[in-house]
């Protein structure tokens, strides 16, 4: 019988649980119950659509309107705002919620193929799997840096070149002046995930993704490119119309929350064919936004 070293044992237990928290962590969180701002806001959002003060709630105590100013008229502005908020915080649940269970349990199955024969570097990928993980799944914030997002990307590359090997290629150009700069959380990581997933479809069965972040002055240009197998640029355009159904959601939900921060125009950018790869491109600005309500956006 094959006699299995305490490391071995040790880092076998270590991705049972790993596995064990993640999908507890991944299986909560879409179905959690809305909070009290989340089910106020949906009232305030009722009686904002309905014209009126006269909705209310089967079962709750009479309340007065959220934001009302004097004379008893809701003051629609921060009711604006507040759905705004609502929706970010949703779409946000909604990208936590996709991390693949397919992503999850190979990433774990590869850790797995490490241990009996490379148990150090099944130790390290142990702590890749649970730093990405961590990052993807943490419940504060609606930015995070430039910085802390490449460390996820980094990190999640990592996995899937243990799966994959050599057959995944991803490239870095950084300008350090960026590095700093304030994004909307998990802005980047899903546009790298969308170029791996969809360039190993090539019939080389191999990708290579750059992302490049350069310093524009007042903004900074970040950009995702593959040389994967591409998409028709109507279809492309139907994804951020959210009309594609469940392709390339992960595009669609980025290019919603971008607008949403920085106003409809801001969106994501996508140069593409048939057969020639995919450029998916962002500008950020270089400072903090403040609270921007679109209502065109909202109401997508």
């Amino acid at each position: 019988m094959f006699d299995m070293s305490p490391v071995v044992v040790v880092l076998m237990v270590l991705v049972g649980v790993l596995t064990a928290c993640v999908l507890l962590l991944a299986s909560r969180r879409p179905g959690a119950a809305p909070s009290r701002g989340e089910a106020g806001a949906a009232r305030a959002d009722a009686r904002a659509d309905g014209g009126g003060s006269d909705v209310v709630e089967a079962g709750a105590p009479d309340e007065v309107p959220f934001g009302s100013q004097e004379g008893g008229e809701p003051d629609y502005r921060r009711l604006a705002e507040t759905r705004r908020r609502q929706l970010v915080e949703a779409e946000l649940r909604t990208l936590r919620a996709q991390i693949s269970p397919h992503f999850i349990y190979n990433s774990l199955n590869a850790i797995a193929a490490f241990i009996p024969t490379e148990p150090v570097r099944a130790r390290e990928l142990v702590i890749d799997f649970a730093d990405f993980t961590r990052y993807s799944l943490r419940a504060e914030g609606d930015f995070s840096t430039l910085a802390e997002e490449l460390d996820a990307v980094e990190r999640y590359v990592v996995l899937e070149k243990a799966r994959f090997g050599e057959r995944v290629q991803v490239d870095l150009q950084i300008a350090p002046e960026v590095l700093g700069v304030r994004i909307p959380f998990l802005a980047v990581q899903p546009l790298v995930e969308n170029a791996v997933r969809h360039g190993l479809e090539a019939e080389s069965g191999q990708v290579r993704v750059l992302l490049r972040a350069v310093d524009e002055a007042t903004h900074a240009a970040i950009s995702v490119e593959d040389d994967g197998v591409g998409a028709e640029p109507e279809h492309m355009a139907e994804v951020l119309a959210g009309e594609a159904g469940g392709s390339h959601i992960g595009l669609r939900n980025v290019d919603l929350r971008l607008r949403q921060a920085y106003g409809g125009g801001q969106g994501l950018v996508i140069d593409t064919a048939v057969g020639a790869g995919m450029m998916v491109s962002m500008r950020i600005p270089k400072f903090q936004p403040e609270a921007h309500v679109d209502t065109e956006v909202a109401a997508r």
